[in-house]
């Protein structure tokens, strides 16, 4: 079977107040690490939920970063960045029961750059991405994932964008 699925998507540009260096460690305070050691001790999903709340006070964990910059500085370029992969496998889970397809954008893609005028937090918006796999459930959860990026938006210092301002949870 071949499919091929066109959707709206928004990529939602914030503007983050200080230097991309206290950015960067507020962003890496407020969503932490994965600590896999931990998860592993879980005996039961219930246990891993809990654990998921423990260690993702405002909703998400870090998967994955790259640090841009070392790679690109070859080329010339002064440009600095940094990818993280970003989320919360106990909310994610929610809607992969429904579709193990729904991992392509599980965990969010999020990158924090140093723009022109201030540091940007970038990401796209998940009710448009997860809404894009027409299962009213898995709508739900992006949905409800604007609102914790709302929230993390607000605590980084951000300006929510409209988008997401009425989706806080």
């Amino acid at each position: 079977m071949s499919t091929s699925v066109e959707y709206l998507n928004r990529r939602l540009l914030i503007s983050l107040p200080g230097s991309y260096a206290d950015a960067r460690t507020h962003y890496e305070t407020l969503v932490p690490v994965i600590d896999h050691e931990r998860f592993a001790r879980a005996g039961t999903w219930d246990e891993v939920v809990a654990e998921a709340k423990s260690q993702a006070p405002h909703g998400f964990l870090r998967y994955a970063q790259i640090d841009v910059t070392p790679t690109m500085t070859a080329s010339g370029s002064t440009g600095r960045a940094t990818e993280y992969l970003m989320g919360n496998h106990t909310i994610a889970e929610r809607m992969y029961r429904h579709d193990p397809g729904v991992m392509l954008h599980a965990p969010l893609r999020t990158l924090l750059y140093a723009g022109p005028e201030s540091t940007v937090l970038a990401v796209d918006q998940p009710s448009l991405l997860f809404g894009s796999y027409g299962n009213a459930a898995i709508t739900a959860v992006g949905v409800e994932l604007d609102g914790l990026l709302a929230t993390l938006v607000d605590l980084l210092g951000g300006d929510v964008p409209a988008a997401l301002r009425d989706q806080v949870v």
